[in-house]
């Protein structure tokens, strides 16, 4: 990929007041494609997931470095009037903003959607929160883990008659970051057509919901909440990680057809005709008993053994791996999901790449995450300000 790849999103002008996951995330999306992102963050401190993570690196978190990859950064008190007053004049010449501060928090300073369309009325404004802007928790600050709960997620993951299991990865986080990323660019090309921007609430309950299209096509006709399966699939078996003779492999036998080809290479063919394992609704069913059964051949062969058999009969399935294990994968090796790039003070870093492969315009980690206030001058530079300027905002504490 030569310098001057084409960026889809190249002019589109971001700016980032967001902090931790959900904003920064989404701002990631955009800036992998070409957008130019400016973060914003408090001159005391920054963004509080600079801090996080630090035992692992000895200096500044890692899971910044991650989430805010070619973006530039600058550092600018908002709790002043001249930050508020700089903060409209960037907005002013921004495509879009992206906030994700507690519900208000903008508004009341003057900076919400109603006052910055008054001087850019094709802003796209986007606020992430964990209930949204709306209902009767709309007041309260938000974080995954308790939308995660009240999502209904938390009470379906985990094993059956276990305690509650968080889902790992902040999923309401991530799902609320791509949500909004999507609506951005669909409000992008409205605003081609019409030269208005518009609003965009975004909540991390409504994401992780939005997510529970099996759970959801489930409890919807039957009334019945789904309840935690651990690794198997709500309506087909089996789909499920199974134990074998050194390990585990997960199984993906989700049509007759490949239920079928598994009996035979397992040499069962007698579980065919078996009438708990007729159909998928039956095998369902009895997922619980269907999986002793078939662990108790696993057990016979290797991990690696069996996937070489079932992989020869077309049959889904694959191991369970570490991340270290993952990483050195040849198959994520060749997607170049590990990209190393150079930050000022950490030195040679590791981030995570960007997943879709577009052949015209590919996403690509172009910058390591800015250290705090990294571009500040360069930014104000770019939106008028003088070197004096410079020198009285930074005198008087608006910017850092």
């Amino acid at each position: 990929m030569s310098a001057d790849t084409p960026r889809a999103l190249e002019g589109v002008r971001v700016l980032e007041v967001c902090q931790v996951m959900a904003g920064p995330f989404c701002c990631t999306l955009l800036a992998d494609m070409g957008a130019d992102v400016v973060k914003v963050e408090n001159p005391d401190g920054g963004d509080q997931s600079r801090q996080l993570g630090r035992h692992f690196t000895g200096g500044e978190g890692h899971g910044f470095m991650n989430l805010n990859r070619n973006k530039r950064g600058i550092a600018l008190n908002l709790k002043l009037p001249g930050g508020q007053a700089l903060l409209k004049e960037l907005a002013a010449r921004a495509d879009v903003l992206v906030e994700n501060l507690r519900p208000g928090t903008l508004r009341k300073i003057g900076l919400g959607y109603e006052d910055l369309r008054k001087v850019n009325p094709g802003l796209v404004y986007a606020s992430i929160s964990g209930y949204g802007q709306t209902g009767p928790f709309k007041d309260r600050g938000g974080f995954d883990l308790v939308s995660q709960g009240l999502s209904s997620l938390l009470s379906f993951t985990g094993e059956p008659d276990r305690p509650p299991a968080k889902i790992p990865v902040p999923l309401c986080d991530l799902n609320a970051g791509i949500y909004t990323a999507f609506s951005i660019l669909c409000a992008c090309l409205h605003k081609q057509r019409t030269g208005r921007g518009q609003y965009i609430d975004t909540a991390l309950t409504d994401a992780g919901l939005g997510y529970t299209f099996w759970q959801a096509s489930q409890f919807f006709p039957s009334g019945e909440p789904p309840v935690p399966r651990g690794s198997a699939h709500e309506m087909t078996a089996p789909y499920q990680a199974l134990r074998c003779k050194d390990g585990y492999l997960v199984l993906g036998a989700a049509s007759q057809a490949t239920w079928e080809r598994t009996c035979k290479v397992l040499g069962r063919e007698d579980l065919i005709a078996h009438p708990d394992y007729l159909d998928d609704g039956r095998r369902s069913a009895k997922y619980q008993q269907l999986a002793r059964e078939l662990e108790g051949e696993f057990a016979k062969r290797t991990r690696d053994e069996w996937i070489a058999l079932l992989d020869a009969a077309k049959v889904p399935c694959g191991p369970i791996l570490d991340m270290a294990e993952a990483f050195a994968h040849p198959q994520i090796r060749a997607r170049g999901m590990a990209v190393e790039v150079d930050h000022p003070k950490a030195g040679r870093v590791t981030v995570l790449g960007f997943p879709p492969k577009l052949s015209e315009t590919p996403g690509k980690v172009r910058t390591p995450a800015p250290t705090l206030g990294q571009h500040t001058d360069e930014v104000l530079r770019e939106a008028g300000k003088s070197e004096d300027d410079i020198r009285r905002l930074r005198a008087g504490g608006v910017v850092a």
